[in-house]
């Protein structure tokens, strides 16, 4: 239910909130079902973190949630959404001895059991957060956890891209691309971006890519070719469809083609092609890979849109219309 005022009650006993502001649905719908609710403060375990998140990010998924696409059975509503963010620890359960309080995390839970992101305090499982890499602001930082490990993973993990392998990325300019570009070019990879509209291809170019297209409306499989007359080495698919199979045509035989499970239509298998969908992976290992990676990289993080947490459904929105340069994000002000 809509609330007026921004004055969580707390427990004098533990000085710790007990209710909370969140940006929840009570069914699904359009982003006008998305509204500020008054909630209880999840609990805290013994091997939970509580964080009083700063920063939210957005992501198509959280709209593709909020539209009736639930992969976790059936939802309890109110639904609280957000895959990631970050903020200041608040609270930590007894057996954490890693984190202070005060220290500020960014973190990724996948329908995380206690509730999402969009919400003023969230509490997650110690191993599904991290501190904050060094060369990034708490606004930066709450953008990239999903996006970041998608894109490390995709470049390292799923790719094992090499020095001066020719690597597709295909729709560079969104959230998971615009990172992927700057990983890829920190493993000395050669980098060819399709991105969305002439601004969508300086954007990328900006961020390091060697070369880049237009991709609906450029010749993706002509103009890869100029770049890589050999063939690429390897695609990292962030968006399906024709442009994606017109990626393909410049791959070489035994090349390598990797993508987030989530893109559709999913890229049709072809003989002679590795094919590699993958997930992204929370954890202690993988944020500290992520980490070092954004460290050595000097990582950009594109803001492509702030909005307040009472703006949540402005933002998914706006999320809607599409041409997202970067990241949009949440900001408990």
């Amino acid at each position: 239910m809509p609330v007026a005022t921004r004055s969580p009650r707390t427990s004098r006993k533990q000085n710790l909130p007990v209710i909370m502001h969140a940006a929840a649905i009570d069914h699904f719908g359009g982003p006008e079902v998305l509204t500020i609710h008054e909630l209880p403060v999840p609990p805290l375990e013994d091997g939970e973190v509580l964080i009083a998140i700063e920063t939210a990010g957005v992501g198509r998924w959280d709209a593709e949630m909020r539209g009736g696409w639930y992969p976790g059975g059936k939802p309890k509503f109110p639904l609280v959404l957000g895959t990631d963010g970050s903020g200041r620890v608040a609270a930590v359960g007894s057996r954490i001895r890693r984190f202070k309080i005060g220290e500020a995390v960014y973190s990724y839970s996948f329908l995380n059991p206690k509730g999402g992101f969009y919400a003023e305090y969230v509490v997650v499982s110690a191993d599904k957060i991290a501190p904050i890499p060094a060369g990034l602001d708490l606004r930066e930082a709450g953008a990239i956890p999903t996006t970041g490990l998608t894109a490390l993973q995709g470049v390292d993990d799923a790719l094992q891209l090499k020095h001066d392998e020719a690597v597709i990325i295909h729709a560079a300019s969104g959230g998971v691309g615009t990172l992927a570009v700057q990983f890829a070019k920190l493993r000395d990879a050669r980098v060819f971006a399709t991105a969305s509209g002439e601004d969508g291809v300086a954007f990328v170019r900006r961020l390091g890519a060697d070369a880049a297209v237009d991709g609906k409306h450029c010749d993706i499989a002509s103009a890869a070719r100029q770049f890589a007359p050999d063939g690429a080495d390897a695609i990292l698919a962030l968006a399906g469809g024709e442009p994606l199979e017109r990626c393909l045509d410049a791959l070489k035989p035994g090349g390598r083609l990797a993508y987030p499970n989530g893109v559709e239509p999913a890229p049709k298998k072809r003989a002679g092609i590795r094919t590699v969908p993958y997930e992204a992976v929370a954890g202690v290992r993988e944020f500290k890979y992520l980490g070092l990676a954004v460290e050595a990289a000097k990582l950009k993080v594109p803001i492509a849109g702030k909005f307040s947490l009472d703006d949540a459904a402005r933002a998914h929105g706006r999320l809607a219309q599409g041409h997202v340069l970067g990241k949009i994000v949440l900001r408990n002000l």
